[in-house]
């Protein structure tokens, strides 16, 4: 119930509140439905984000469970007992959306978003995308657009910070992981034309 978040905010929020990778596909559709296109090189697309997205899920978790950093929920409940003279504890303070149940650190949406990013700005070698969207189940259907992947990726990120779930250097760790991860997806085959391979 925070006065300090938008009502644009909250709906970005709760549009990236659904967490499966299936939630990133239509981002891929909107870069295949383009013109000039074959059917080979989109099937290659869609595995090239698979692989990402996989080796992202993996690589988060790992790095999750060797962290294990707590929710701002959790610290902002417990802000007495960390230390710090100049945080208090606010035992009623709730996220916008519910926490999942694994450590903060880093931001798995963030890394998801990311390496979807840098496998189709490798797919478009560039050249100019589409507006690009997706819908959410979580936001009733509704779509959301952006004219350009940096804007798409910033967004995911800072749905997590509206949601109160994340911190900032989640968010930002997890952008960097999902870049890595997407550039090391594309690399075998830009060795090798991406677009001919």
């Amino acid at each position: 119930a925070s006065p300090r978040r938008s009502a644009e905010q909250t709906e970005i929020a709760r549009f990236w509140e659904y967490s499966l990778p299936a939630i990133y596909h239509g981002v891929v559709r909107s870069a295949v439905a383009q013109p000039g296109r074959d059917l080979a090189r989109n099937a290659r697309l869609f595995a090239a984000v698979a692989q990402a997205m996989d080796d992202a899920m993996i690589s988060v978790f790992e790095a999750k469970y060797h962290h294990h950093f707590w929710r701002p929920a959790t610290a902002i409940r417990n802000g007495d007992l960390d230390g710090h003279t100049a945080t208090q504890r606010d035992p009623s303070w709730a996220p916008l959306i519910e926490a999942p149940m694994h450590p903060e650190y880093p931001s798995g949406h963030s890394i998801l978003a990311a390496a979807v990013a840098a496998v189709v700005k490798a797919d478009a070698d560039g050249a100019a995308l589409p507006v690009l969207a997706t819908s959410s189940p979580s936001a009733k259907g509704a779509t959301r657009r952006w004219s350009s992947l940096d804007d798409f990726v910033q967004e995911v990120s800072d749905a997590r910070i509206y949601a109160g779930i994340h911190y900032r250097s989640a968010t930002s760790t997890g952008a960097a992981m999902g870049r890595r991860i997407g550039e090391l997806a594309t690399a075998g085959v830009s060795a090798i034309k991406w677009k001919t391979f």
